[in-house]
């Protein structure tokens, strides 16, 4: 999924994600009309981290608004179920050897056709190292891959892609996948028109789409402020838009969109602030919509980051997981709409593990936190501060300063929240490597397994592992369960994958979500997906 910026990933993530996210400019209140379309449905968003191309998108605030432009060989209802979007077929024997029929006739909306080589190219160029695309880790598994990841490349193409015709293509994986199937409705896999690969930048300023959505003008996107999109009337799928389109405001505040909402300014906000979470359920009466979601929230420590690095590291960030007073937290600032965190996935998913050994790391534990941390100074004496960076304009503040609280007034040290104006801001640092200090992020489910989670998160190899985790350990299980014949024993191997986590402790997670979200009574339908984000499509005025 993507990195997820506000207070409900991913994802990652991711996205994130998430996610994976919000930009730049204070909006004081935003009518739904917004100066353009008032039959669009107004609904809260950020400013995209990146163009808007699929394999280089994963933050949710970007992530929500591909998702709607593009259609995939899969998508993924409201209950996180998968259903053929634009394949005709996928037939494999061994989950290792695909081969996949589109639908004929479906055009991007440049008009032109969406054809087998547009799926085959759109994942060579994603998965190019040269083209350092965020989500190219979602092709590791084809046959190829590290060819075109090495440095400098040793080919161009993948070696398990192959075009038969029009409308068929052949993919062949490395080893058998029971996940690959599932994941072909994520972003990454969507298909690219050929106008795309003369300006990739400019491509992703006005993209080029071929699903149930498209820009609403070539004005569309105005940066920090909105994105406006409406139905594409070629789209020939199964989630249909229902509306006459979205528009996307982009805020700097919660507590801005919040007072829209109220006021039927807003017609639906997916993340109630921590400030109204006392209230909202009396300020909003029948227009609460609650649901759990496959979403988390972590506190990452860059792997090279003074005092945390070693033994010593391992040691420090298993003391500062036990100084934190999750339930507590979740309690007086959540309401009940957070739960602490068990694992490094997400409770609402199939085959979760509540009871993983060494999951004891995440509970509170003053006494024991403090041992930790005294076996940590005999190797290096602690100095300095303890920073914890979050996005201001995602309504972080508050639990991020309460988690420094429960750090500081448990191992006595500084401990501090680290404000960053917008989500990119902060995520350019991550990113890039050049953060220098703690930063909350988290993932938010792109679709419904416990390996979409820990795949870009932890695995080796993977651009999108934040913290840059690297065990060949973890690696070797993440692979055994991707290589499962059946559900159970995948499962069975992701639990050892994770506990090999809350061995190293590569970060620190804090919190599962329950969804809060809210519609205007403009709104005659509207319901929460399973990742967290409205069900867009069917949102209804």
């Amino acid at each position: 999924m993507r990195r997820e910026q506000n207070l409900r990933l991913r994802r990652t993530t991711a996205l994130a994600a998430a996610l994976i996210l919000a930009g730049g400019i204070g909006l004081s209140a935003c009518s739904s009309d917004s100066g353009s379309n008032s039959a669009l449905v107004t609904v809260n968003g950020s400013e995209p981290q990146n163009p808007l191309v699929p394999t280089n998108t994963n933050e949710n605030g970007g992530g929500r608004i591909v998702d709607r432009l593009f259609a995939g060989l899969k998508y993924y209802d409201a209950k996180g179920q998968p259903h053929d979007e634009m394949a005709q077929s996928i037939d494999t024997t061994d989950q290792k050897n695909f081969t996949i029929k589109i639908k004929p006739d479906w055009k991007f909306t440049d008009g032109t056709p969406v054809t087998a080589k547009s799926f085959v190219d759109a994942w060579n160029y994603g998965a190019l190292a040269t083209n350092a695309q965020l989500q190219s880790y979602v092709f590791t598994p084809i046959l190829g891959f590290d060819d075109v990841q090495s440095d400098p490349p040793k080919a161009q193409t993948m070696s398990g892609l192959t075009v038969v015709d029009d409308t068929t293509f052949k993919v062949e994986l490395k080893d058998p996948s029971i996940d690959f199937e599932f994941g072909l409705g994520y972003a990454p896999f969507y298909p690219l028109p050929e106008s795309a690969f003369k300006d990739m930048k400019a491509f992703g300023e006005h993209p080029i789409g071929n699903g149930p959505y498209k820009f609403a003008s070539d004005d569309a996107w105005q940066h920090n402020v909105k994105l406006d999109v409406v139905p594409n009337g070629d789209y020939k799928g199964g989630r249909p838009a229902k509306n006459d389109g979205l528009s996307f405001v982009f805020y700097q505040s919660f507590d801005t969109a919040y007072s829209d909402l109220q006021a039927n300014n807003l017609d639906f906000l997916d993340t109630i602030p921590d400030s109204a979470l006392g209230t909202y359920k009396q300020d909003l009466g029948d227009r609460v919509l609650e649901a759990p979601t496959a979403q988390n929230q972590w506190i990452g420590i860059p792997g090279n980051l003074a005092h945390f690095t070693g033994e010593e590291g391992v040691l420090r960030k298993k003391a500062i997981s036990e100084a934190i007073n999750r339930q507590q937290i979740a309690d007086n600032i959540f309401k009940g709409t957070r739960k602490p965190a068990k694992d490094f996935t997400s409770s609402s998913l199939p085959g979760f593990n509540g009871n993983l050994a060494g999951s004891e790391v995440l509970n509170y534990d003053p006494d024991g936190a403090k041992k930790l941390w005294a076996q940590a100074d005999a190797i290096a004496p602690w100095s300095g501060q303890f920073q914890i960076a979050y996005n201001s304009d995602g309504g972080h503040q508050a639990w991020i300063e309460a988690v420094a609280n429960s750090i500081k007034n448990t191992l006595g040290i500084e401990a501090v929240g680290a404000a960053y104006p917008t989500f990119k801001q902060v995520r350019d640092e991550i990113s890039g490597r050049t953060i220098n200090k703690a930063f909350r992020y988290g993932w938010q489910g792109d679709y419904p397994t416990m390996l979409q989670f820990l795949t870009p998160n932890f695995l080796s190899t993977s651009p999108t592992n934040d913290v840059e985790y690297k065990s060949p350990d973890f690696d070797a299980k993440l692979n055994a369960a991707l290589q499962a014949k059946t559900p159970e024993e995948s499962y069975a191997q992701t639990a050892q994958a994770q506990e090999i986590l809350l061995r190293d402790l590569p970060t620190i997670p804090i919190f599962d979500y329950i969804a809060s979200a809210g519609k205007s009574e403009n709104v005659t339908n509207a319901q929460l997906a399973w990742n967290g984000l409205a069900d867009f499509e069917n949102i209804t005025k």
